[in-house]
């Protein structure tokens, strides 16, 4: 695959961090809408496996819309300039907020979830415009920091996230619409902070209109797939995404059913794994020292697989789930900052958006799979939480051994 070389960017800082704080401000506002109507779902009188066919359909819903029009994003960011791209959409995340607000107001279960499925539609025509732009504002030499630090405030994003949505569900008890504006003031800041990002042209303006995502996407992966690097990465990239949901999926479970914590402490446990996730990215960042360092990707998958042993065990303390819980977030980071950055330097200048919007949707087949595998393991196999950890760890091993035999230069 043709890789033109980065040329040396200066000036990138104030439209990087602009973007920086856009996507925070997503990864924001995703988690703290997702996981305010799953604990209101876990709240809801109902028996346990009607609960479960909840939680397991708002991840599901979420997912959906980047199988469904993620190749759409890829397009819009190849065709358009995507600074344009991502502030139209941050524009439209005002609405999005507003019915999620309505919705909550009326308590209605549907109108939440669907609230849920616009966001998730929001994020995927946002996605490849986001990973897509980066080479184009920072010199490759950079690119793997960046990475590292997109990853850190996206899991920073998640953390206080997830906790103002667990805080949300506790305090705001009868007056959940007051979440919902809320949310809404704070896509009104991100649409204004996105107006600042780097201004960029169009990588193909005349790319031909693509709307048939299983086409689209078949046509892409051929292309992947002539380069070894770049085919790697792409599954990489869905492993990681079908481990980090179901591990998200289980925590909710879990801290709920085997620890009994409240609301706000399950926020604080998934603020712990998302925090370990954004440490490991920074770290993997600065570890690959100006280039792209993949034989991290086999040791994270190891340290992935190492620490859901712990959690699987019955009888284990809070503050050794807690432990383990950031180790796991830790060695994730490691992971998938390399990936990141393969997947976004690999690919010519006017196809980056198209193989982001097929990585995207192919990440999102990965949580839509570990949706169903969480209700797998406990419907049909009958797995306790704990032991659903488990199977993320050995779904790890799978990846990073795929990743560590197939391409000689991971264990170099």
């Amino acid at each position: 695959m043709n890789n033109a070389s980065s040329p040396s960017i200066t000036g990138w800082q104030r439209g990087f961090w602009c973007l920086m704080a856009t996507q925070f401000q997503n990864a924001f506002s995703d988690n703290a809408l997702k996981n305010l109507i799953i604990l209101l779902v876990l709240a809801r009188p109902m028996p346990e496996a009607e609960r479960t066919l909840h939680v397991s359909l708002a991840g599901a819903l979420f997912a959906a819309p980047f199988i469904l029009f993620s190749m759409l994003g890829g397009w819009l960011a190849d065709r358009f300039s995507k600074k344009r791209i991502m502030t139209y959409v941050k524009f439209t995340e005002i609405g999005i907020m507003l019915f999620a607000a309505i919705a909550l107001t009326l308590k209605s279960l549907p109108l939440e979830l669907a609230s849920i499925f616009f966001m998730g539609c929001h994020s995927a025509i946002f996605g490849p415009s986001k990973y897509g732009i980066l080479p184009e504002v920072l010199p490759l030499e950079k690119l793997s920091w960046g990475n590292g630090i997109l990853e850190l405030l996206t899991f920073l994003g998640i953390i206080f996230g997830t906790v103002a949505g667990a805080f949300f569900a506790g305090s705001l008890t009868d007056m959940q619409g007051v979440s919902g504006l809320i949310l809404m003031m704070i896509a009104f800041i991100g649409w204004r902070v996105s107006l600042q990002i780097t201004p960029v042209p169009a990588a193909n303006p005349d790319c031909p209109l693509r709307i048939n995502p299983i086409t689209d996407l078949w046509k892409q992966l051929k292309v992947m797939k002539l380069d070894r690097d770049l085919w790697r990465a792409n599954w990489g990239n869905t492993g990681f995404y079908f481990i980090a949901a179901l591990v998200q999926m289980n925590l909710l479970i879990y801290a709920k059913d085997v620890l009994h914590l409240s609301e706000t402490h399950i926020g604080l446990l998934s603020g712990a794994l998302a925090l370990g996730i954004g440490i490991g990215s920074v770290v993997a960042g600065y570890a690959s020292r100006g280039r792209i360092e993949y034989r991290l990707v086999p040791i994270g998958a190891a340290g992935l697989a190492l620490s859901t042993i712990p959690m699987g065990l019955a009888g284990i303390g809070i503050i050794g789930f807690s432990v383990s819980l950031v180790a796991l977030g830790f060695t994730a980071g490691l992971f998938i900052v390399p990936i990141a950055a393969v997947l976004q330097h690999r690919p010519a200048p006017e196809s980056k958006g198209a193989v982001q919007g097929a990585a995207n949707l192919l990440g999102f087949v990965g949580i839509l799979a570990a949706s169903g595998a969480q209700w797998v393991s406990f419907q049909t196999l009958h797995l306790t939480p704990g032991q659903v950890f488990w199977v993320c760890g050995g779904f790890a091993v799978l990846t990073g051994a795929y990743a560590a035999i197939s391409r000689r230069k991971f264990i170099q």
